[in-house]
């Protein structure tokens, strides 16, 4: 994680991106490690736990933006826990590199010193084994957020699409839209056993896209039902998009050729790579 700013530099930039009509803005945030103890895990669902965490270490915590990502570390293979180093407002990361995992922030309560991280379940998963069997007081280290996206409330609709992965990003940014946005969630999941409530402005459609048996990052069923979206006329449109990097690269060109959606009014990243251990973010912006 690179990047950061002090305090001023934070709710300067926050107010700039919020002061623009249209216009999705990065920003960045001082790059804190803390040590944060698991105070409860619940399910959400079939396929999704919920951590919550707490202590101490969490005091001063940044998050001021829409769609934010912390890592948790892990110890290695041998058992050794090899953690970045603080730099300033900054985080060097050691070669080779910590073993770690990329979460959304998914609700951040300072009044309760309580940060939400839901992850999903899969087999093998080194976060979501440790998740499945972690017990209160535990602790990890927790590695930022770097910084993150905020979402100016200027457009006329709102397109956010993505799979399992991105729900609770995609969860988080409905509920901090407009409460008279207007727009489009679609999430694809494995069938209906994985909905989960969400909270949408009214004039926000959600539709859940069944990819029946195949596995997970292989379907173009979330291809296939949001590229029959047509957006009306002159009207400016936000896309937010995260999944399989693969599976979502369609995606990314019909936003761009076929909506013709610049990159100021998108946001488009791979979360993860079928086959590929802790993939490193393939971003587009």
């Amino acid at each position: 994680m690179r990047g950061g700013a002090d305090r001023g530099d934070v709710a300067g930039n926050l107010a700039l991106a919020y002061a623009k009509e249209t216009g999705a803005t990065k920003v960045p945030y001082p790059i804190r490690l803390r040590e944060l103890e698991v105070l409860r895990t619940e399910p959400v669902g079939p396929s999704l736990v919920r951590l919550t965490l707490g202590g101490p270490g969490l005091d001063g915590f940044h998050s001021h933006c829409d769609e934010e990502h912390v890592r948790l570390v892990f110890p290695d293979d041998e058992g050794v826990l090899r953690l970045p180093v603080p730099d300033g407002d900054m985080l060097n990361w050691p070669r080779p590199r910590p073993v770690s995992r990329e979460y959304t922030v998914r609700r951040y309560d300072p009044d309760a010193g309580e940060l939400d991280i839901d992850l999903v379940l899969h087999p093998g998963g080194l976060a979501s084994e440790w998740a499945r069997s972690v017990a209160p007081g535990a602790r990890v280290p927790v590695a930022g957020p770097p910084g993150g996206l905020a979402v100016p409330h200027g457009y006329d609709r709102y397109l956010l699409a993505g799979d399992l992965s991105a729900l609770p990003a995609i969860a988080r940014l409905l509920e901090r839209l407009p409460a008279d946005a207007r727009g489009w969630a679609f999430v694809e999941v494995a069938d209906a056993s994985e909905e989960i409530p969400l909270i949408a402005p009214d004039g926000v459609k959600v539709t859940w896209v069944h990819r029946g048996g195949a596995e997970p990052g292989v379907s173009d069923a979330l291809e296939r039902v949001v590229t029959v979206l047509r957006p009306p006329d002159g009207e400016r449109v936000f896309a937010w998009v995260a999944g399989e990097t693969t599976a979502i690269k369609p995606l990314r060109g019909w936003l761009r050729d076929e909506l013709g959606i610049g990159a100021e009014d998108r946001d488009v990243t791979g979360y993860w790579r079928r086959g590929v251990t802790d993939f490193d973010d393939d971003h587009e912006h």
